[in-house]
């Protein structure tokens, strides 16, 4: 009797075999007599054999060459084999996505696009005319609505010293083309130093000289509310993102209110006042301190609110959902309230001298910047906080033409993809490419400078595709990217400079 010669091809690794319509080992040698071994290993009758229509991986290697004398079929069968098999090779599309993002070498520089900004000198020009007479009046801050920063009309809404708001539409027009009628409010009788558009759009928020905020209609133009608590100038005023009858205030006297448009009394829901006081050691203000002013004011989704001042680079975070109701409805001069998180260092001090400086300017990061703040400060230098624990981080903006004289006349904007931060300055706009900045041991780029108007810019802001800067020339200039239309304004400047003005190049 002659032992039974093994087989030809090596057993398969136990990773491979096949779990359910093949028996195991174990199980095909009990099922046995004691001379099983003598047998060929074939399975009984009452085991299935492997179904050849299921979409696996085949138990052999693919035989990547087929033989000479083969049948169409088997041609045919060889090339599926072949496609299951490299369909399964394919690399995952999202691990690619994910390598990419946290490369630095793969994110191309946007400053090409940056760089290709114009401004056409006549439909790009909006000036800002008085009511009361033939002259111009200069504006101070300027705001696109919703719809514009998505796509949609670009509406922009221009506040002015006269206390009057110009809603311009900044659609790109030929040169020949006259300017789309604007519509004109007049909500103040002094200067407004800030104007926000309802997340509907349906509505614009008001801070003025004459320390009252205003709602107004952007439908019908009609005045809806005014709100008078502050005893000084309203600086600043912020819309809730979800709630469009909650709005924010924070002035020169210190104090930051909460008004409830549903409210018939017209006054406050809640107040904080001395809101950027010097804290103590133990995280309280300490008293009799001069107000220092409140500068700008961020919503959150928590419905917290994030506020700055102007006397120090401190952020400070406000959790106004545990309030009492004796608490909202009657604020008292005596109680204080604490900020829940604030900046455990400023960063204002870290470069220029010892001396604090305030933000004049706080912009919240979105797309690629989400989970960061911006913040401009005093000491012409761009800040970035963590949105969540306000800490300021170690990566800064600046240019060394980019001057602000603590002029808290100056703002800045981020544009709608999230990775451009735009700021005024004592003569020009500037603009960055921020879109690393949230990265470990990213750097500041430099700026692009855009240099068309005379005096300080002041108000900036993005919409879809363009970007509006105010100046003290009493215009407001409109920029769009066009490379083309640059690189003949590069190429040939003096017979350009009539029609178009474009960034500076450095």
């Amino acid at each position: 009797m002659m032992l039974p010669s093994p087989s030809s091809s090596p057993p398969r690794p136990l990773a491979f075999n096949d779990s359910t319509n093949i028996p195991r080992k174990s199980e095909a040698t009990n099922s046995g007599s004691s001379s099983s071994w003598l047998q060929l290993p074939t399975p009984p009758k009452n085991w299935k054999r492997p179904s050849s229509e299921r979409n696996e991986t085949p138990s052999k290697r693919v035989k990547l060459t087929k033989d000479e004398e083969s049948s169409d079929e088997e041609e045919d069968a060889w090339i599926e084999k072949s496609r299951k098999r490299f369909k399964r090779t394919q690399a995952n599309p999202l691990s690619l996505t994910r390598s990419s993002l946290f490369s630095s070498h793969n994110t191309p520089s946007t400053r090409p696009i940056l760089e290709s900004f114009v401004s056409a000198n006549k439909a790009d020009l909006f000036r800002c005319d008085s009511i009361e007479d033939q002259f111009l009046t200069p504006p101070y801050a300027c705001s696109y609505s919703h719809a514009a920063k998505s796509g949609g009309i670009p509406l922009l809404a221009v506040s002015t010293e006269e206390g009057t708001v110009h809603i311009f539409n900044t659609i790109r027009r030929g040169e020949l083309d006259p300017e789309p009628s604007r519509t004109t409010l007049r909500p103040h009788e002094n200067g407004i130093y800030a104007v926000k558009w309802s997340p509907s759009d349906g509505y614009l928020a008001t801070a003025s000289a004459d320390r009252s905020l205003r709602i107004s209609s952007t439908a019908t133009s009609q005045l809806l509310h005014t709100f008078q608590h502050h005893t000084a100038s309203i600086k600043q005023v912020a819309w809730h993102p979800s709630c469009e009858s909650i709005v924010a205030t924070g002035g020169r006297d210190g104090t930051i209110f909460i008004w409830d448009l549903r409210d018939a009394t017209s006054s406050p829901a809640f107040s904080i006042r001395d809101a950027h006081e010097t804290l103590t050691a133990n995280g309280r203000r300490s008293k009799n301190q001069t107000h220092k002013v409140v500068t700008n004011l961020i919503f959150n989704e928590d419905m917290s609110l994030t506020s700055s001042g102007s006397c120090d680079g401190i952020l400070r975070r406000w959790d106004i959902r545990f309030l009492s109701d004796s608490n909202v409805r009657r604020p008292t001069k005596s109680k204080r309230f604490i900020p829940s998180a604030y900046s455990p260092s400023d960063p204002t001090t870290s470069y220029t001298s010892s001396r604090c400086r305030g933000i004049l300017s706080l912009t919240p990061g979105q797309g690629p910047t989400s989970g960061l703040l911006f913040a401009l400060g005093a000491d012409s230098r761009i800040h970035t906080y963590n949105s969540s624990s306000l800490v300021a981080l170690p990566i800064n903006f600046t240019d060394p033409n980019m001057h602000v004289n603590g002029s808290f006349y100056i703002s800045s904007a981020l544009s709608p993809c999230g990775r451009w931060l735009a700021n005024g300055g004592r003569e020009s706009a500037f603009l960055f490419d921020v879109a690393t900045a949230a990265r470990p041991f990213a750097q500041g780029t430099r700026a692009v400078e855009l240099k068309a108007q005379r005096g300080e810019a002041c108000g900036v802001d993005w919409a879809e595709g363009m970007l509006a800067t105010c100046a003290d020339d009493m215009t407001v200039r409109v920029w769009r990217p066009d490379v083309d239309v640059y690189r003949d304004c590069v190429e040939d400047p003096e017979a350009m400079k009539w029609k178009w003005s474009w960034s500076s190049r450095r």
